[in-house]
């Protein structure tokens, strides 16, 4: 028989408050880890909003959206950790945080897969000149030549672009443009 994994401190009386439109596979895998209180609320919270919420709050987790302030944390008295599932962690009082000994941690890649997937459609775009052919049909003028339009397959500028964003992280995206 496979010995039971613990924490320090119950799972079941563990409170955790997802924020933003945290991933409901998030949620679900701490529930089937054994976390019995896991809420997520859709939008982010106001400040007043935000200290009713976190008064019984072990783990929050949020995006940009949502300003953890001293008085957020000075309300949170059972807070041992905050998740900000974004590139920075700049919408957290760090200092205060740190003098309620609250762990801070991001997620900066956790949006990598969006904005590259953004960045592709966008270049398909603008090198096909969607744009401009989007404003001449609602102009009445269908624009049915390929004159001035493009592939990607060996723009070095758009590569260039790639490789900013991290094109080890768009592989996986990139091949089907092959």
């Amino acid at each position: 028989m496979a010995d039971k994994k613990t924490t320090s401190y119950p799972k079941e009386k563990i409170n955790i408050l997802f924020l933003e439109n945290i991933s409901d596979l998030a949620v679900k895998h701490f529930k089937d880890s054994g976390y019995a209180s896991v809420k997520k609320i859709n939008g982010a919270l106001s400040e007043e909003q935000l200290i009713n919420e976190v008064k019984d709050v072990h783990l929050l987790g949020i995006r940009s959206k949502t300003q953890v302030t001293a008085k957020v944390l000075d309300a949170a008295k059972k807070l041992q950790a905050i998740g900000c599932f974004c590139i920075g962690v700049n919408q957290v009082d760090l200092k205060n945080a740190t003098s309620h000994g609250i762990a801070v941690f991001n997620a900066p890649y956790s949006n990598t897969r969006s904005v590259a997937e953004l960045v592709i459609g966008l270049s398909i775009m603008l090198i096909r000149r969607i744009p401009d052919k989007n404003k001449a049909a609602h102009e009445g003028v269908w624009l049915k030549e390929a004159k001035g339009s493009y592939e990607l397959r060996g723009k070095k500028r758009w590569a260039l672009l790639v490789m900013e964003i991290s094109e080890r992280r768009l592989a996986y995206l990139l091949r089907g443009l092959e």
